[in-house]
């Protein structure tokens, strides 16, 4: 299993983030530019907090409430489950699971250094199966 750094270097580098005081549009404006499903709360360098689509499906669409007179701070998810650099994919994994999450900010020392999605775990997973496929057919075949 790879760790989450060796995960990090195989993606596009940068977070993609927004501010707490930004409208809930503009952050549902940037999941749809960057084709993603969950945004970084920050201030400054801090993490403050995660907003995804659930979110906002959750806490405005069913509730009835404006994306646009609603800010990210209304409805983000405060309590950020996070790793670190040195974690496994197999922690990634079973933490996703347990805490019922799709989306892992990634922290080292306190600065955010990029996310991990259940798609990027996945990925790995099928990439690391099918090295392994392939060294028992070279095996088989020699």
């Amino acid at each position: 299993m790879k760790t989450v750094a060796q995960m990090l270097k195989l993606k596009p580098a940068g977070v993609i983030s927004v501010r707490p005081d930004v409208s809930v549009l503009d952050a549902l404006k940037l999941l749809a530019d960057k084709d993603v499903g969950a945004v970084l709360v920050t201030d400054g360098p801090r993490l403050v907090g995660i907003v995804s689509e659930r979110d906002y499906a959750r806490k405005v669409a069913l509730k009835g409430k404006s994306s646009g007179d609603t800010l990210v701070s209304e409805i983000m998810t405060r309590d950020v489950v996070s790793v670190t650099p040195t974690q496994t994919n197999e922690e990634c994994m079973g933490l996703m699971t347990a805490k019922r999450i799709r989306h892992l900010p990634v922290v080292d020392n306190g600065r955010v250094v990029g996310v991990l999605s259940i798609g990027d775990l996945v990925k790995d997973v099928i990439s690391e199966q099918q090295f392994v496929i392939d060294q028992l057919e070279q095996y088989i075949h020699r």
